[in-house]
């Protein structure tokens, strides 16, 4: 019995190690903060929408319905020019802007259904961000039931098609400056997300494969001796690193050559398929943007092969090589889930900046935001990983100097340095 307790209490020893549980744990408090996000968001569900309402009709039932929007929201704008109404709202921070068309009663009592325009200011096409729509249509669909019962009790019309769908809803939205005329946030959301999710998924399994062959690399190497064969030839340690760096940024790059031509036909299938004409508000990418994305993905690319060399230098085998993937695959599953959820131009300052920091974040971003004209961000990724490869490769060639490449520890090292220098000191004395 005691043999099979030492030998479980060895087996835990070896795989419950800080590299397997901190990975865990922050995943854990990830998920946590997302949760904690959304649950923010969804309890301003119970919370009065804030809206604008323009009347454009003046008429008693118009001003019934008003009425019924001023019940159950907060109207912040009641002129009526409308392009000053999405201003005001927008600056309000509100979601949406109803006008009352001009023929709203006289429709109603001619037997026809009353027309409402609803301009919808959407900020962003997470899923998080179309949360605050929800309050409003349960506003409206109150408000249409209402209006049937004003219009049974005080015999406006018999028509019983007209009492069971009194209005008939016209949506635009403003979406990032556009304005787009007949669509609905839902749609735009639908669309934007499928390559929300589809490009950061690829992006997080190109990083994760490259990543895992270096690092898997560096540990077969220490396993089967042959690094230290490699460091006994006439060549320096800077050419090693570069060359093993190289060799991989070259199979990043054919990775990333695969990459963009499957997200070429992605896109162009997206566009084929989309609801929405997507080139006629500007959101397609031309052939520049996609020569952006690819160097986006390359750098990131570069730099995550750059840290997993840092990290295979602290293997000392290929079993402990396979757990030193999980802080790169850690860093590459943060910005994917937060660009899942929440669109980075509504996120605060604080996790834009830390975001922007990942260097995964940029490739996982640039397509979105090159859809949506904002280049100067993907630019601005694009310099940020450049620097950060160039330093990565740095602190690589450096460690690949010192003896912790052969040794895997710092303080194993010095260590047994002590141990020789005080079993010497011990020798001579006994002497």
């Amino acid at each position: 019995m005691s043999s099979l307790s030492n030998i479980i209490k060895k087996e835990v020893k070896e795989l419950l190690t800080p590299a397997t549980l901190v990975p865990i744990i922050i995943m854990a408090l990830i998920f946590g903060s997302l949760g904690g996000a959304i649950g923010g968001a969804t309890s301003k569900l119970s919370e009065k929408p804030i809206v604008g309402v323009i009347d454009q009709d003046h008429s008693v039932l118009s001003q019934f319905v008003y009425s019924q929007l001023d019940k159950n929201s907060k109207i912040v704008y009641n002129q009526s020019d409308v392009q000053a109404g999405i201003k005001e709202v927008s600056a309000k921070n509100g979601v949406a802007l109803i006008v009352l068309q001009s023929d709203f009663q006289s429709n109603i009592t001619s037997n026809h259904s009353a027309s409402i325009t609803v301009v919808w200011i959407m900020r962003g096409a997470g899923m998080a961000d179309t949360f605050s729509m929800a309050p409003v249509q349960a506003v409206l669909a109150v408000m249409t039931t209402n209006l049937s019962r004003y219009i049974i009790d005080h015999h406006v019309t018999e028509n019983s098609s007209v009492i069971l769908q009194p209005l008939k809803r016209h949506e635009d939205t403003e979406f990032k400056g556009r304005m787009m005329v007949g669509i609905s946030p839902d749609i735009i959301s639908s669309v934007v997300s499928q390559q929300g999710l589809v490009v950061p998924l690829i992006v997080l399994m190109v990083i994760i494969m490259a990543g895992s062959m270096v690092i898997s690399s560096m540990g077969m190497e220490k396993e089967n001796k042959t690094l230290e064969t490699l460091l006994t030839l006439p060549v320096s340690r800077t050419a090693i690193v570069l060359g093993k760096l190289v060799g991989a940024a070259i199979v990043g790059l054919v990775v990333a050559g695969i990459y963009m031509v499957g997200m070429g036909y992605y896109m162009s299938s997206l566009m084929i398929s989309a609801p929405i004409d997507l080139a006629k508000y500007g959101m397609t990418l031309g052939a520049f943007d996609y020569v952006l994305v690819g160097v986006s993905l390359f750098l990131a690319l570069v730099s995550a092969l750059a840290l997993c060399m840092i990290l295979g230098i602290f293997t000392k085998n290929y079993k402990a090589a396979q757990t030193m993937t999980l802080p790169i695959t850690l860093l590459a599953l943060i910005p994917m889930f937060v660009t899942m959820f929440t669109d980075f131009d509504t996120l605060p300052t604080s996790m834009q900046i830390g975001l922007f920091a990942i260097p995964f974040t940029h490739p996982m971003l640039a397509m979105r935001e090159l859809m949506f004209g904002n280049s100067a961000l993907v630019l601005a990724g694009i310099a940020y990983n450049a620097i950060f490869a160039v330093v990565a490769m740095f602190i690589a060639v450096s460690l690949f100097r010192k003896d912790i490449l052969l040794t895997g520890r710092v303080k194993s090292a010095q260590r047994s340095r002590g141990g020789m220098l005080v079993q010497s000191m011990f020798g001579k004395r006994r002497r």
